[in-house]
């Protein structure tokens, strides 16, 4: 391992520690396994009392047979449950307690499914919880650590990043795959497991491209709205990301169909069975690696922002546009060391006329081409927004 033994600190720590101050209920959200409870357990000081319930341990679960009784005795505490979306209806119950209660920092969860779903068994807690969304390492907390290289192939999961052996590693990548379609995929109802493998194999080979759901329901034997259903699930558990498409009145037709990216980038070289980045560096899908690597950083860096792709019918196109605080940035990644722009690229981003456009590469420095466009490193990218909003 890559000196696994140092905790990695993660850039919404100050977040989390924010929220137990100034809410009763903090919640974290990301995928499994990617850091959570780690986290939390390099937050919570050793002068607070807290009890920890895993909702995926039956010893825990029992202890929750009679959750009032038992919850009301934690008052002093401060209560982390685990997995809290295998238990919605806990969430009325700790509603009740931290308006008796009243003061903040009593309940800290964790939860392996995105806000809109919880939210089905967390409506009541309108008001007294603030979400934290946790993502697989981001490429600003582990950059001293690893190469871009083992970062790209492996993906961000931490049990993947930090394995010194490829083989070791995507091993473990396979397990989260056989874990996520044996087991987690049956907390939710009219799921098929051999189906769910098909669509992502299929989502793999298609990856940040625009996805038509009837012909992927042909493929698989399955209704479009089927298709929309594995999409959503996939979506709302943190596996794959959905970008729509940058609708802005410039007078072009453009295409309205939402590009599909699997989340990590490790995810995707597993399930098209490639263990090392020296597989992957000539293969067709190098590229949309590369433009995935870019998203998740971008989605982990600035949760708050909106990020669409545009392209019009005659092939004007730019990765990725980013609203933020009123401001308008465009984002080509280009997985070369020698990145050109196309005539269609700078179409677009006449079209959308950003406040800057970056083209994201890995190249060793950053540099401006022309006035308004720069390339620049993935940590560049990130100094560069940063200089804008």
């Amino acid at each position: 391992m890559v000196e696994s033994s140092k905790y990695l600190g993660r850039r919404i720590a100050a977040d989390v520690e924010e929220g137990l101050q100034h809410y009763p209920v903090t919640a974290i959200i990301g995928p499994r396994q990617c850091g959570k409870s780690t986290l939390v357990r390099h937050l919570i000081k050793p002068d607070r009392p807290v009890l920890y319930l895993d909702l995926e341990r039956p010893s825990d679960l029992r202890k929750l047979d009679e959750p009032e009784w038992f919850l009301m005795q934690q008052r002093e505490k401060l209560v982390c449950i685990d997995e809290v979306q295998r238990k919605p209806e806990l969430f009325p119950l700790i509603r009740s307690l931290v308006d008796e209660w009243e003061d903040n920092g009593h309940f800290l969860v964790l939860g392996s499914a995105s806000r809109d779903l919880l939210q089905q068994g967390s409506e009541s807690l309108a008001g007294r919880i603030t979400y934290n969304n946790l993502t697989p390492f981001l490429w600003e907390e582990v950059r001293d650590r690893v190469k871009v290289e083992r970062y790209l192939s492996s993906g961000g999961f931490p049990r993947s990043l930090l394995q010194d052996d490829p083989a070791v590693s995507l091993l473990w990548r396979e397990d989260f795959i056989a874990t996520f379609l044996e087991r987690d995929l049956l907390q939710w109802d009219g799921f098929s497991p051999v189906t769910m493998r098909r669509l992502w194999q299929m989502l793999a080979h298609s990856n940040a491209q625009m996805v038509n759901l009837s012909a992927l329901g042909g493929s698989l034997g399955v209704s479009h709205t089927s298709v929309r259903n594995y999409l959503d699930l996939l979506q709302e558990t943190f596996m794959v990301t959905i970008v729509p498409p940058y609708l802005a009145n410039t007078g072009k037709r453009l295409l309205k169909t939402q590009k599909v990216y699997i989340s990590d980038t490790g995810i995707v070289t597993a399930l098209l069975g490639l263990g090392e980045f020296n597989d992957i560096a000539g293969h067709p899908v190098f590229g949309s690696l590369w433009e995935t690597l870019v998203l998740a950083n971008l989605r982990g860096m600035y949760p708050r922002s909106e990020l669409f792709y545009y392209r019009t019918s005659n092939g004007a196109e730019i990765d990725f546009v980013m609203l933020q605080s009123g401001k308008r940035i465009a984002i080509e990644c280009k997985a070369s060391v020698a990145p050109v722009l196309s005539r269609g690229t700078h179409t677009a981003i006449d079209d959308v006329d950003p406040a800057h456009t970056f083209v994201v590469a890995p190249v060793s420095e950053s540099y401006r081409i022309k006035p308004g466009i720069t390339v620049v490193t993935l940590s560049g990218l990130f100094s560069g927004i940063g200089n804008i909003l």
